[in-house]
């Protein structure tokens, strides 16, 4: 088996790298640091162009791990198909869900409480007071109930929500209470204040936030996207923006980057930031973390952590 591994990190900057293994850097530029054909772990360069992580996929005849340092795997699983048989796709749990849930609710916060009203008020100079949503009383949705959604009700606890409900695509028991199975939406949504998409992208969720689910949403709902923009559709969602009905705060869109002329940009009732999910100073201690454990792992011969599918080749 090659040695070789290929970090979009400096490898001198992450401690507890095993020794044996021959590292190399790859942040996604135009020339290889080495022959992809000696890859043995890949580590996928973070929040790349699209097309740039999966360019050396093909070549990569001897690798036996591609990481991901995000929590989506979806970048990067369509080009897996031409890897060799017994290939791991491992996701980054672990890295993002502090970050993540972070931004959920203060995207949350933000569009209840009027916040970008208030930007704007300052950049004029006016002084408008009023009433404004709280998230106290509000029954909250969670789709997509991982560690990420998780995460998400972690922080809404002290916020007094009258009531958590969790999605996912199975049904089962936690300590917090029952997660419904994704057949249950239709009921669910019209009982929700606010509705937190933090699933994965798959072939299952893409559209699934699409007209008719939107249209259960009750009156005056919002609508938070911090999963992936495609979960959503972006003309059915438009169409409830412009009639007032529901508001919504996305950290992601379908397309992305939006273009500077689209009408989501400008849609009433819209807050959107720039897929700032993860992107934040937690972010580097907690990769440096998981590519020790999982390289450490790897060198000794033992199971991986995040493992998410393996090829059939």
């Amino acid at each position: 088996m090659t040695s070789d591994v290929w970090l979009p990190l400096p490898a001198d900057e992450i401690e507890g790298l095993p020794e044996g293994l021959d590292y190399r850097f790859w942040d996604g530029g135009e020339d290889y640091p080495a022959d992809p054909a000696d890859c043995s772990f890949y580590v996928v360069p973070y929040m790349s162009r699209p097309g740039v992580a999966i360019r050396p996929l093909a070549a990569m005849t001897s690798v036996r791990v591609v990481q991901t340092l995000s929590a989506g795997v979806d970048n990067v699983a369509p080009a897996l198909g031409a890897l060799p048989q017994g290939v791991r796709l491992c996701n980054a749990k672990g890295v993002h869900e502090a970050s993540t849930a972070e931004l959920a609710l203060a995207l949350t916060l933000a569009s209840l409480r009027g916040l970008p009203d208030f930007v704007r008020d300052q950049d004029r100079g006016e002084w408008r007071s009023g009433f404004h949503q709280s998230l106290a009383d509000k029954s909250v949705l969670i789709v997509g109930y991982g560690s990420i959604g998780a995460a998400i009700e972690d922080r809404l606890a002290p916020f007094e929500c009258a009531r958590v409900a969790r999605v996912a695509r199975s049904a089962r028991t936690t300590g917090r209470g029952p997660v419904h199975a994704f057949t249950e939406l239709p009921a669910l949504l019209p009982e929700a204040d606010v509705v937190i998409l933090s699933t994965p992208l798959t072939d299952t969720t893409k559209g699934l936030a699409g007209a008719g689910f939107l249209a259960r949403m009750k009156d005056g709902a919002l609508l938070v996207n911090v999963a992936r923009g495609a979960v959503v559709d972006t003309k059915a969602l438009l169409a409830e923006l412009e009639s007032g009905r529901i508001r919504a705060a996305l950290d992601v869109t379908d397309p992305e980057p939006l273009p500077r002329d689209h009408p989501l940009w400008h849609a009433p009732g819209v807050l959107i930031s720039p897929h700032v999910g993860g992107p934040t100073s937690a972010f580097l201690p907690r990769a440096h973390r998981l590519l020790a454990r999982q390289l450490t792992r790897f060198a000794a011969g033992e199971e991986l952590l995040n493992v998410v599918l393996t090829t059939e080749g």
